[in-house]
């Protein structure tokens, strides 16, 4: 029985023994975490699963897309809107007070005239959808946040992607921080908003690091640390999606691109209220060359009531707003309005890109073949759309990407824009 007894008494102080090692052990981790003394890849992946839990809230439901997209449906209170401190107490504005005034009066516009178009819709909707009180949100894979070049920038453009004040004189706007834009703009003036309908396509990107896209940009401030941005329309961008397809976006900043905003939801900002559309997912169909042509319509425009800027994909879809106390300048309204495609040119092989801006064919080759944008308006500070005035256009090296405009009863005001990247005439 004794050595039974002494049996039983060590066995405690054994495990007691290993408890306390393991307890050790435990608190070494932590402070070694703490002190930043883990190896650099423990870090980094418990860094990245802490934002993956962080973006990717708990779902409804989950809906595979064809393309390899997870689409998770998450109760509209839970969205990435509602981590902001700001946003904690937050009455959900489920419709804008007021549409802009005109909007409706295009539907009556015959279109038996002018080039034919078709419907777009998202890929992901032939595999289901999301129920009512829910958002479609794209989900967060951790390769997704490896892609970028560390977890804080992940899905934030990087500094001055944007073209300063239109100077097409100004020698610094070539390769301005390796970004190339061929634009059509306004200035001049205070801006409630501005609509397009943009001609989709998906072109072809040289390097991951690189992206196409076409947009709208509604900004306001100056063109140094604190502008403010809010931007809609389509891109191709290997690093954040991870493959080649077209995809809707929006992006917000509140100072120049540096420590606010982001893509999509992949911050506290935008407040999502529409459960048909993710944003992030792939657009399907695109355009073909000398084949059947589709393009989107993007509406951006300040609720003269509430303050908020709301966007609207489409004739049926209002997506959500951006609420007005995240902007500075915008908080009033918007100075300048641009629409237009940008590319990022690396020059990874000392040479320009072959990154395509829009269906990578120069403006003069006109519809079925060039992209454009047409029917472009902007909401003046009675709320209605109207005609820009004094329309501008803006390139840095024409040779590569140019811009077209023009206007007809059909398409309004309109432009062609895009080209190929490298060329004979752009090295």
């Amino acid at each position: 029985m004794a050595s039974a007894a002494h049996f039983s008494n060590g066995h405690r102080r054994w495990r007691r023994l290993v408890k306390v090692f393991f307890l050790v052990l435990l608190s070494l981790t932590y402070a070694a975490v703490a002190a930043g003394r883990l190896p650099a890849s423990s870090r980094q992946k418990l860094e990245v699963q802490k934002h993956l839990k962080r973006l990717n809230k708990p779902s409804i439901k989950t809906i595979q897309s064809p393309d390899g997209d997870i689409i998770d449906c998450v109760h509209i209170s839970h969205q990435p809107a509602f981590d902001h401190p700001f946003l904690k107490d937050h009455k959900i504005q489920t419709r804008p007070s007021y549409h802009p005034e005109g909007l409706f009066d295009e539907s009556k516009i015959s279109t038996t005239e002018g080039p034919r178009t078709n419907p777009i819709t998202q890929l992901w909707h032939v595999s289901g959808t999301c129920p009512e009180d829910t958002i479609p949100i794209r989900r967060t894979k951790e390769e997704d946040v490896y892609r970028a070049s560390s977890v804080k920038r992940y899905g934030k453009k990087k500094h001055k992607s944007f073209p300063k004040k239109p100077r097409s004189a100004d020698p610094d706007l070539i390769n301005q921080s390796g970004h190339q834009h061929a634009i059509a703009y306004v200035e001049g003036d205070k801006y409630y908003g501005a609509k397009a309908t943009i001609n989709v396509w998906e072109p072809k990107i040289q390097q991951p690091n690189e992206f196409s896209l076409s947009q709208i940009w509604v900004l306001g401030g100056s063109f140094g640390e604190d502008l403010n941005s809010i931007e809609a329309g389509w891109q191709v961008s290997p690093d954040l999606y991870g493959d080649n397809n077209t995809r809707l976006f929006t992006y917000w900043t509140s100072d120049a691109y540096q420590a606010t905003g982001c893509y999509n939801l992949l911050c506290s900002g935008f407040i999502q209220v529409n459960s048909e559309i993710a944003m992030g997912a792939s657009i399907s169909p695109v355009s073909a060359f000398r084949n059947s042509q589709y393009d989107i319509s993007i509406l951006i425009w300040k609720d003269p009531k509430e303050g908020n800027w709301w966007m609207q994909f489409g004739s049926d879809y209002v997506l959500g707003y951006w609420p007005s106390f995240l902007f500075s300048y915008l908080a009033d309204s918007a100075s300048m309005i641009e629409w237009g495609g940008e590319v990022v040119n690396s020059e990874a092989d000392g040479q320009h890109t072959s990154t395509q801006m829009g269906s990578g064919h120069f403006p003069e080759e006109g519809f079925g073949k060039s992209s454009y944008f047409r029917n472009i308006q902007v909401v003046d500070s009675s709320n209605n759309l109207k005609s820009p005035k004094g329309l501008g256009t803006f390139t840095e090296q024409s040779n590569c990407y140019d811009v077209q405009p023009g206007s007809n009863e059909d398409w309004g005001h309109f432009f062609y824009y895009g080209g190929p990247g490298r060329n004979p005439n752009c090295q």
